[in-house]
């Protein structure tokens, strides 16, 4: 039996809607169209809104196990299809993170949408990962201690109880029980209840980033309510972080190798007429030997190891000139110039919340062994990058059951995706789309993430296109613009 709760709120939020596991699994395509009327659309309030953006929200059970239990209202938005005579349905955004806001997200680049709304109204939520800054206390949302690379199996326990210590007191203080639900799976069920609440059949889909892990959990539940599935700059989550580890060090080597030409070549290198390489690789050891100390005001004070100056590798393709600069003050121990950029990497992503995001979909290592084997492949892939990945260190203090673990994609029943990168997102998110029969990916020939948001007219004309007429482009596509 379908069960729907409801009531009305003031303001322009429209009415909250609570969908049961049981409504959900016993729901017929038929019957899905008759909860329409139950979510009620009124102009957002606030600043900045885009012209015609409308609200709402809904609730949904925070342990979706207990469809009766306590519940998480997530807030919704959509922009309206501009063309509505020729409407085909709705688009389903699914941010990215850790922890990134939809709406937020929405109303900056609603201008992107201009051509895909003229056919779909665009819809987005607040997910449950961005959500809980309402309700989860203090001690989940706090900074994190950070990470080092530890040389021997002592040092990885250590660090790994600082970071469970601060797991704990969240899990602790969490009276909601949102913390440790976190996962790609509660959040497609998440999005399943508002496909539901639309009235949609089926939901096109547009996912960014660390959005592939609710996407891809969400075509493994629910195939046959998705039309089409673009997916921008995801990682590859079915298949798990090892894949991860190697493609991140195979395209961060590139990253580097191009970066030492690029000096080689170029007289405003600040590093130009000696051997980059030579002087990237010896930072690293002198900074292994005697860490750099560095101070944001953001971030506090910490210690750059060479561990935590590949960090900020990413630096030498987006802006060569200025890491070149970076590099030559660090080597004459100032690493200002990093200090922001790691030591908010590092915050950020060992503060419990972003654990409980990415730990949760088996994102990280959790035991000594583990880590030696990706440290081992890292030696073998990338000379220039010998390390470990901080976002992989960061789930040794998980000690909570994997709730989305990492298995292959079963395929039956999905129709053919659409993936898009830029050379540094590129390999994870085809390798994810080439396991879909009929899918295809375009590669954007430059740096970036999230495409269609930030960058590639290309990218963004052949995602219409797709979610419009469903025709992909042809096998080996490469955007130049």
């Amino acid at each position: 039996m379908t069960t729907i709760k409801q009531r009305r709120r003031r303001g322009t939020r429209g009415v909250v809607i609570g969908v049961t596991v049981a409504a959900l699994a016993g729901m017929t395509p038929g019957a899905s169209a008759a909860l329409d009327a139950q979510l009620t659309w009124r102009d957002c309030a606030g600043q900045g809104i885009p012209a015609g953006m409308q609200c709402a929200a809904i609730e949904v059970p925070v342990d979706w196990a207990k469809p009766d239990g306590s519940k998480v209202e997530l807030d919704l938005a959509r922009l309206p299809a501009t063309d509505p005579a020729h409407r085909i349905g709705s688009v389903f955004t699914i941010p990215g993170g850790p922890g990134e806001d939809g709406i937020a997200s929405m109303k900056q680049f609603a201008d992107r949408y201009t051509t895909l709304r003229q056919r779909f109204d665009v819809v987005t939520s607040s997910p449950r990962n961005s959500t809980p800054v309402k309700k989860l206390p203090a001690s989940c949302l706090k900074f994190g201690p950070g990470v080092s690379e530890p040389g021997n199996r002592r040092e990885y326990e250590a660090q790994a109880k600082v970071l469970a210590r601060a797991v704990a007191t969240c899990r602790k203080e969490d009276r909601s029980g949102l913390f440790t639900r976190l996962d790609g799976l509660s959040m497609a069920r998440d999005v399943e209840a508002i496909r539901a609440a639309l009235g949609e059949e089926r939901l096109s889909f547009m996912a960014w980033s660390a959005g592939g892990s609710p996407a891809t959990a969400y075509a493994r539940l629910f195939p046959q309510r998705i039309r089409a599935m673009y997916l921008d700059g995801v990682y590859n989550q079915p298949d798990g972080k090892l894949l991860w580890d190697r493609m991140l060090r195979e395209y961060g080597e590139k990253q580097l190798r191009g970066f030492f030409d690029w000096c080689a070549r170029t007289s405003t290198c600040a590093l130009h007429g000696e051997d980059a390489g030579k002087v990237w690789r010896k930072l690293l050891k002198d900074a292994d030997r005697s860490p750099i100390p560095v101070t944001s005001a953001q971030f506090g004070e910490g210690k750059l190891t060479g561990f935590h100056l590949q960090m900020a590798a990413g630096l030498a393709e987006a802006d060569p000139g200025a890491f070149a600069k970076a590099v030559d003050k660090a080597r004459h121990g100032d690493g200002s110039a990093f200090a922001d950029n790691i030591l908010g990497l590092l915050a950020v992503y060992t503060r419990p919340i972003t654990l409980a995001q990415r730990c949760s979909d088996g994102l990280g290592y959790t035991t000594w062994t583990e880590h030696r084997q990706a440290l081992r492949e890292a030696r073998k892939i990338s000379p220039d990058m010998p390390y470990s990945t901080f976002d992989g260190l960061v789930c040794s203090g998980w000690k909570i059951p994997v709730a989305n673990p990492a298995r292959p994609l079963p395929v039956n029943g999905l129709p053919p995706f659409l993936g898009a990168g830029s050379r540094f997102d590129f390999p994870w998110t085809d390798s994810l789309t080439r396991t879909i029969p009929g899918s295809t990916s375009v590669l954007y020939d430059g740096p970036g993430h999230v495409l269609y948001l930030t960058g590639s007219k290309c990218v963004v004309e052949h995602a219409d296109r797709y979610l419009t007429e469903l025709k992909l482009p042809p096998a080996g596509t490469v955007c130049r613009v």
